[in-house]
């Protein structure tokens, strides 16, 4: 009697991916790309710092916002890691001490890439809807383009497409002027 080799489930697939790779289960399937190139990284990081004094901090702000890069999020069934997530604090009042985080953001910030733009569009936007997240921000270093949408019945509105060097005020954010340049890497 032969034995058939253990196949590795969906999400032992998941926690076995190396550390040089960024994984999530989107729809039940594993789905892996490559840790961000340095356009994508600097406009992540350069949107992180514009908002974190005047949304967590609440210097040149309002505050009122917890704001991290790369959160894991197990939503569902889904596992995912945006770019950038934030939770108003009325929803999550202290952070919590935890690998992964259950609690849908209130806004969501996906830096495109080629490798990964039709998933964030075609596969991680629906999710978010489903889970109730408000906001969701797609900055594009390439094109160097920001959308906006907001979460209306069940889909996402276009609120705003911005690009360049533009000034921006952009919900939920729109309390402050951001320099689209600034997340344009030079």
């Amino acid at each position: 009697m032969s034995r058939r080799p253990r196949t590795l489930s969906v999400y032992e697939q998941f926690l076995a991916q190396p550390e040089y790779k960024v994984a999530e289960i989107v729809h039940g399937a594993l789905v892996t790309h490559p840790r961000p190139a340095s356009l994508h990284a600097a406009a992540a990081s350069a949107l992180g710092a514009e908002l974190f004094g005047p949304f967590r901090r609440g210097r040149g702000g309002p505050g009122g916002w917890i704001i991290l890069v790369e959160p894991e999020l197990h939503l569902a069934a889904h596992i995912l890691v945006p770019d950038i997530a934030g939770w108003r604090r009325e929803r999550m009042p202290e952070m919590p001490q935890v690998a992964a985080f259950d609690l849908a953001p209130d806004w969501v910030c996906e830096v495109l890439s080629p490798a990964t733009e039709a998933t964030d569009r075609a596969d991680k936007l629906p999710i978010y809807a489903e889970q109730g997240v408000r906001h969701v921000w797609l900055v594009d270093p390439l094109t160097k383009t920001l959308e906006v949408f907001r979460l209306e019945s069940g889909s996402w509105l276009l609120l705003a497409a911005f690009r360049d060097e533009a000034l921006v005020r952009a919900e939920p954010f729109d309390a402050i002027e951001l320099e689209l340049a600034a997340l344009w890497a030079r």
